[in-house]
């Protein structure tokens, strides 16, 4: 199973769409939120499933503000992070997700790639697509995949 994960696009989707070429068929699209208005561009686009939720600039979205998820045998809980003081660390979101009974956390807002994993949880963020903060300012994106014994294994990627 092959699961492209975004953030942050912020209604400028001429990467997300750039990367969607790039990286063929996909099974899953996560867009972890700030998709301003966009949401059926990226539902269509996608040309498989694709999960949402709110980020802090979805002011009129509908999207929950976060969901759980089950892929193969993990239990991922996807959010954007702002609720969770996420600028501060990703302690607190960590915490709950462990709560909630997540194997796998991913969520957005700061606009930094990560990949973070250990024998309590695993936290991904794929950064942004659009407004890039991390020291090499590339847009970056996370393929994960699912292999044929169940593990999952994340790679993060940018935009050239």
């Amino acid at each position: 199973m092959r699961i492209l994960i975004v953030s942050d696009t912020h209604r400028k989707n001429e990467n997300y769409m750039k990367v969607l070429q790039m990286v063929g068929r996909m099974d899953l699209v996560i867009h972890l939120g700030d998709i301003e208005g966009s949401e059926y561009t990226i539902q269509e686009a996608a040309g498989c499933p694709v999960e949402m939720v709110a980020g802090n600039n979805d002011f009129f979205s509908d999207l929950p503000s976060e969901k759980t998820l089950q892929i193969g045998k993990y239990c991922v809980m996807i959010t954007h992070g702002h609720h969770y003081y996420i600028n501060m660390g990703n302690e607190m979101l960590k915490r709950e997700a462990i709560v909630q009974g997540a194997d796998i956390v991913m969520y957005g807002h700061t606009h930094r790639p990560v990949i973070e994993v250990s024998d309590k949880i695993t936290a991904v963020n794929p950064g942004s697509l659009s407004y890039p903060r991390q020291e090499n300012r590339k847009p970056s994106y996370i393929i994960m995949e699912v292999d044929e014994h169940g593990k999952a294994n994340f790679e993060l990627r940018y935009v050239e």
